[in-house]
C-alpha cells in the first residue's frame, strides 16, 4: 500500500477496506505520511464520503492509535459529553461540575476550537496559571480524587486523532460527518467512560446547518457507541444563534461561572440542564432528564457545582480566585459598545458571522500555531424576538486595538437583521430533540 493509492482511491468515490484504514491509521501515527497527502485525503473524504463501516474501522483504528483509559474503578459511575462545536458554547463549564456535584464523575478530554466555533480548552486557558495537559495517569488521579477532570488529549491518547484534528481545522475539511463522528467518538471511546451524551448542534453557527444532518450525525455517533458497549444519548441544540450573551474565551467563562450562580442566560441554563440531566440518564441514575432537575438546580443554588469547577480549575495550577471574581479574568483594553441605530425586533442573528468575528478579533486560530487572545471577544444583549429600542446596547466589542473594533463593529451590525414587525412565530428552542 501507498498514500497516493489511498488518496486517489477515495477521490475515485472508492470504499476503504478494514485493512487500508487500518495502514492509514498507522502512517498518521508514526509520522511516515506527509500532511500534504493526508490533507488531499481529508478533502476527498469531505467530497466523496464515507460509509458506515468505513468510519467504524476509521473510529476505532484511531481509538487504538495509542493508550486507552480504563475508568471502571472509579467509584461513582464515570460519564463524558461533548458537543459538535457552536458560537458561544460554553456548556461543559457548566454542565460537567452540575453533574459532578450529584454524584458522577466527569473525565472529559477536549478538543481546541475548530474554525469558527470555540474550544474549551481554549476557554479554560484563558484562566491564569491553569494546565489542560497532562498524562493518563494524572487524569485519572483527578478523576478518583475531585470527581471532575476537562484536560486536553494526550500525546498516549488517539495519536492519530489529535494529528487529523489539527488538520482539518487549517484545510477547510472540518464540515463532514464521517470525519466529525469518527474523531469525536475515537476520543471518547480511548478515554473510558461507561456513559457518553452528545450535544449535536443545528443551525448556521454549527457545522450541521439542518435538522436531518444533525439527526444522521447524532445516530452514527449513537451506533458506534453502541458497539463499543457505551450508554449513549444525544440532545440536538440550536444553533441559529449564538448560544448564551458571551463569544470569546474569558468572556465565557465568566458566563458561565453566573450560570453556576443562577444568573446565567435563560438559554445557556436550559441548555445546560438537559445535558446535565441526560448524563444521569446514561449513568443509569434516571430514566429522564427532567428526573434530576431539582437535584442540579440545588447544586446551583447550594453553590456545590461553582465550588467543584473552583476545585478543579486550582487542581490543574489554575487561579481559583477567577471563578470567584470573574473579573479577574484577562480584560481586554478596548471595550466599545453598539448601540441600536433603527427600533425594531431581532428577526436573525449570523451566528457563524459573529464567530467568525470573534475569531478575526484573536479568539480563535487562523493558522497553525496561532496564538488565542483570551480576554477578546464580544457580549451580545439582544436574541430573536427581543423588542430593541434606539439607542439601546446591541453588544458590546472587547478588542485589542481600535482598528479591530472597528472591523467588529461592522461585520457585527451586518450580523443582525432587526425589522419594524414582530418576526411571526417564536423562536426555535434551546432543545430540539432527544435521542436515547
Amino acid at each position: 500500500m501507498n498514500a497516493l493509492d489511498i488518496v486517489v482511491a477515495k477521490r475515485d468515490g472508492r470504499a476503504h477496506s478494514e485493512a487500508e484504514i487500518r495502514w492509514l491509521v498507522d502512517g498518521v501515527t508514526d509520522g511516515s505520511i506527509p500532511d500534504y497527502q493526508l490533507t488531499a485525503w481529508l478533502m476527498a473524504v469531505v467530497w466523496r464520503g464515507m460509509t458506515e463501516r468505513e468510519i467504524a474501522s476509521l473510529t476505532e483504528a484511531m481509538a487504538r492509535s495509542g493508550e486507552t483509559v480504563d475508568l471502571s474503578r472509579l467509584r461513582e459511575p464515570a460519564v463524558d459529553k461533548h458537543s459538535t462545536g457552536g458560537v458561544g458554547d460554553k456548556t461543559s463549564l457548566v454542565v460537567a461540575p452540575l453533574a459532578a456535584a450529584t454524584g458522577l464523575t466527569v473525565a472529559k478530554m477536549s478538543g481546541r476550537g475548530l474554525g469558527y466555533t470555540g474550544g474549551t480548552l481554549d476557554k479554560l486557558e484563558s484562566v491564569p496559571g491553569l494546565s489542560v495537559d497532562m498524562s493518563v495517569r494524572r487524569f485519572m488521579e483527578q478523576a478518583e480524587q475531585i470527581g471532575l477532570v476537562i484536560a486536553g488529549q494526550t500525546a498516549e491518547l488517539a495519536p492519530a486523532d489529535k494529528r487529523l484534528y489539527g488538520l482539518r481545522n487549517l484545510s477547510g475539511t472540518v464540515p463532514s460527518q464521517a470525519l466529525i463522528a469518527a474523531s469525536i467518538m475515537s476520543k471518547k471511546l480511548a478515554a473510558g467512560a461507561e456513559g457518553i451524551v452528545l450535544d449535536v448542534k443545528v443551525g448556521c453557527g454549527g457545522f450541521m446547518s439542518e435538522l436531518d444532518q444533525a439527526r444522521s450525525l447524532a445516530a452514527t455517533m449513537l451506533a458506534i457507541g453502541r458497539r463499543a458497549g457505551r450508554r449513549m444519548a444525544a440532545c440536538l441544540s440550536g444553533m441559529d444563534q449564538p448560544l448564551g450573551q458571551a463569544v470569546g474565551n474569558a468572556l465565557e467563562v465568566a458566563e458561565a461561572c453566573r450560570t453556576l450562580r443562577g444568573e446565567g442566560p435563560n438559554d445557556l441554563h436550559a441548555l445546560s440542564l438537559t445535558v446535565a440531566g441526560l448524563m444521569h440518564v446514561v449513568a443509569g441514575r434516571a430514566g429522564r432528564p427532567a428526573e434530576v432537575e431539582a437535584e442540579l438546580m440545588g447544586a446551583i443554588q447550594s453553590g456545590r457545582a461553582l465550588e467543584l469547577l473552583g476545585d478543579m480549575v486550582a487542581a490543574q495550577g489554575g487561579d481559583r480566585g477567577c471563578i470567584e471574581d470573574p473579573d479577574r479574568l484577562p480584560r481586554a483594553p478596548i471595550r466599545r459598545v453598539l448601540e441600536v441605530e433603527v427600533a425594531g425586533w431581532v428577526a436573525s442573528v449570523d451566528a457563524r458571522a459573529i464567530g467568525e468575528t470573534a475569531c478575526e478579533l484573536g479568539a480563535g486560530r487562523r493558522a497553525k500555531g496561532d496564538a488565542v487572545d483570551p480576554a477578546v471577544g464580544l457580549r451580545l444583549r439582544a436574541k430573536i424576538g427581543d423588542r430593541v429600542d434606539r439607542g439601546a446596547e446591541l453588544a458590546e466589542i472587547h478588542a485589542r486595538t481600535e482598528a479591530a473594533a472597528d472591523r467588529a463593529e461592522a461585520r457585527l451590525r451586518a450580523a443582525y437583521a432587526i425589522v419594524s414587525e414582530p418576526p411571526v412565530g417564536r423562536p426555535d428552542p434551546i432543545v430540539i430533540e432527544i435521542l436515547t
